[in-house]
């Protein structure tokens, strides 16, 4: 497995090793020796997650308060602008953001921390996305950044408005975010 860094060193696009021919393709998604001995990080998931989207879907930007997830996230079928926003107060990159293409024919993965608020465009005529959480889905921690917020300016790769959720559409700025210590 090969480690990219971002712009934000703490969130990394990982590439597997894909074995192909004429059958087809195999390759571990997740391996958790393999994916420790190339991050140098030692994590547990305890969740997988599974959404499928239509062009133009936009979800995020979310985060849990409490009972923070790290997240390795890919593409199964498509193509999405991923984001990560860093909401870790004390931290170097504070309200910083990265944002990458993922897609089913790349096979690549994003490994986004604790910490930071996770979003994404769907840019294909359908994605669907799978991650894996290192703490369990907890409702009552969920929060939401906007995602146009100018302060954190993100660069989203729109064709017109994207579809939100209501959750989403209503979610305060980063100025009135409850946000990490």
């Amino acid at each position: 497995m090969k480690v990219v860094r971002t712009e934000i060193p703490d969130v990394l696009i990982l590439e597997p090793k894909v074995f192909g021919d004429e059958r087809g393709f195999f390759f571990e998604p997740y391996n958790k020796r393999v994916f420790r001995e190339a991050t140098g990080l030692e994590v547990e998931f305890v969740q997988d997650n599974h959404s499928r989207s239509r062009s133009g879907v936009l979800r995020g930007l979310h985060y849990q308060l409490r009972q923070a997830q790290g997240k390795l996230v890919r593409v199964t079928a498509g193509e999405v602008f991923d984001v990560a926003v860093d909401l870790r107060r004390g931290s170097a990159t504070f309200a910083n953001w990265v944002g990458f293409h993922l897609d089913a024919a790349a096979q690549r993965m994003a490994w986004i921390p604790p910490g930071f608020a996770h979003g994404f465009l769907v840019l294909s005529e359908q994605a669907e996305v799978l991650y894996k959480t290192t703490d369990y889905y907890a409702p009552e921690h969920e929060r939401t950044v906007r995602w146009n917020d100018p302060r954190l300016g993100i660069a989203w790769p729109l064709r017109g408005e994207p579809i939100l959720s209501a959750k989403d559409a209503a979610a305060p700025g980063l100025a009135d975010a409850e946000l990490y210590a």
